[in-house]
């Protein structure tokens, strides 16, 4: 197996592996080994897993683009990256969905900046950040990588919520009824309000976006976000 094959056969493993252990695995492994063996196993393979992606991905050859791209479509992508960059960032103060080693959660009393967006805004950013991917380099090995972290974070934020849930029905529960799993649905349905974005989520956004859009020029090659169209 070589190329895109190889590519979609690491990217599987990756996914997969993840949200077998994550979920019904996760369990009964804790239960014969206990929480920091567990750890230990979930992060080897992840690791291992993730390593044969980046392996087989460097190793694939890129083949011919299934689409042209243009200004328009690098537009887009460089808005949508600054979206993702303030979600991420947005995320990282302040979210009941973050581990807690002491197992219990804290929700804000009002939904507000990026969880008036939605309640899995750094889920949401990395889903963001494969889709940018797919529109401006749609090359195969590219779309496989970009589709598996879209499927990893959208689908890894649903079984989230359902974990959540189980285990803290009411509080979980009352943070689900303040926020969407889809973007801007809470404030379409008027349960939150656009608005309260800290400085954190808004200029950490905007250092973050430009950073890693300049950073594609000595890692990638070529130019993205608005160095395109910058010097």
């Amino acid at each position: 197996m070589a190329g895109t094959g190889m590519v979609a056969a690491a990217a599987v493993a990756f996914v997969g592996t993840h949200f077998i252990l994550s979920h019904p695995l996760r369990r009964p492994i804790v239960g014969r080994i206990g929480e920091g063996p567990f750890a230990l196993v979930y992060s080897v393979v992840a690791f291992v897993t993730l390593g044969w992606l980046v392996f087989a991905y460097r190793a694939a050859e890129p083949t011919a683009f299934l689409w042209p791209v243009g200004d328009g479509l690098w537009a887009l992508a460089t808005v949508l990256m600054l979206v993702a960059a303030i979600l991420l960032m947005g995320s990282l103060v302040r979210n009941p969905a973050l581990p807690n080693p002491g197992g219990a959660i804290a929700i804000p009393e009002e939904a507000r900046g990026v969880y008036a967006v939605t309640r899995h805004p750094m889920l949401w950013s990395f889903a963001l950040w494969g889709l940018c991917h797919i529109l401006v380099y749609p090359v195969a090995k590219n779309i496989v990588v970009a589709i598996a972290v879209i499927i990893l974070s959208l689908a890894g934020a649903a079984l989230q919520d359902r974990k959540k849930i189980g285990l803290h029905p009411r509080t979980w529960g009352a943070w689900q009824a303040k926020t969407s799993y889809l973007p801007f649905a809470a404030i379409a349905a008027g349960r939150a309000r656009l608005g309260g974005f800290g400085p954190h989520a808004l200029l950490g956004g905007l250092v973050v976006w430009l950073g890693a859009t300049w950073a594609h020029i000595p890692l990638a090659g070529w130019p993205a976000g608005i160095w395109r169209w910058i010097g």
